[in-house]
């Protein structure tokens, strides 16, 4: 999958240039402080996009968070994008100073995606799962299990990216994309799924267990 193996994520790779090839420039120009600010800078965007390595919990029923964060949500609700059903539903926010590369929750097949224009509100409100920017995904486990992720965009975000296609099928832990600047990620679970996190818990994308779908 892309951006396995590197430091920073590909897609941070311009800013982070442009960042540095600034701050070079005011420097030798004299202009110190502002060189300092783009230092500041590219060191900023370096931690924004850093890509830590993650080891997946072991177990297919075991579903692990797909972002970095703090869960801001744990309710049961529809969900209106793909199967019309009532499921359980956790939200992760993710603040500037998480890891944004998002991981892949489960094994399983990418069975339908759609990606929502939308409104760019703090990702942490909750109308913001319906009217935010979105990219939405349908994966379906081994055992036929229908589960969704949400990318949702927020307030300074402009861009989701997503790396698999329909029919692709993912492990869990990959990497998946990313939601560049401060997002959140909802996933919607079966009504038989176990949830193992609560309101407030911090979580690591690709490790930190969100449900067990005790199937």
């Amino acid at each position: 999958m892309k951006n396995d193996g590197v430091p920073i994520v590909k897609e941070g790779l311009p800013f982070l240039f442009i960042a540095l090839i600034a701050s070079i420039a005011f420097w030798f120009g004299g202009v110190w402080p502002i060189s300092f600010l783009f230092l500041g800078a590219a060191i900023f965007i370096a931690c924004f996009f850093r890509n830590p390595e993650r080891m997946a919990p072991v177990g297919a029923n075991l579903v692990c968070s797909p972002a970095d964060g703090t869960v801001i949500s744990v309710t049961h609700t529809k969900e209106n994008e793909f199967l019309k059903e009532e499921m359980q539903k956790v939200s992760i926010f993710m603040s500037i100073f998480n890891v944004h590369v998002n991981r892949v929750p489960i094994d399983g097949t990418v069975k339908d995606m759609k990606h929502h224009r939308g409104r760019f509100m703090v990702a942490s409100e909750d109308r913001a799962s319906e009217e935010n920017e979105r990219n939405c995904i349908l994966l379906e486990t081994g055992n036929k299990t229908k589960l969704v992720l949400v990318q949702v965009a927020g307030l300074v975000a402009r861009r989701i990216v997503c790396y698999p296609a329909i029919g692709s099928f993912l492990l869990k832990g990959q990497r998946m994309g990313l939601i560049r600047f401060g997002s959140r990620c909802d996933m919607y679970f079966p009504k038989s799924a176990q949830l193992l996190v609560k309101v407030g818990d911090k979580v690591l994308g690709g490790e930190t267990l969100l449900a067990d779908l005790k199937e």
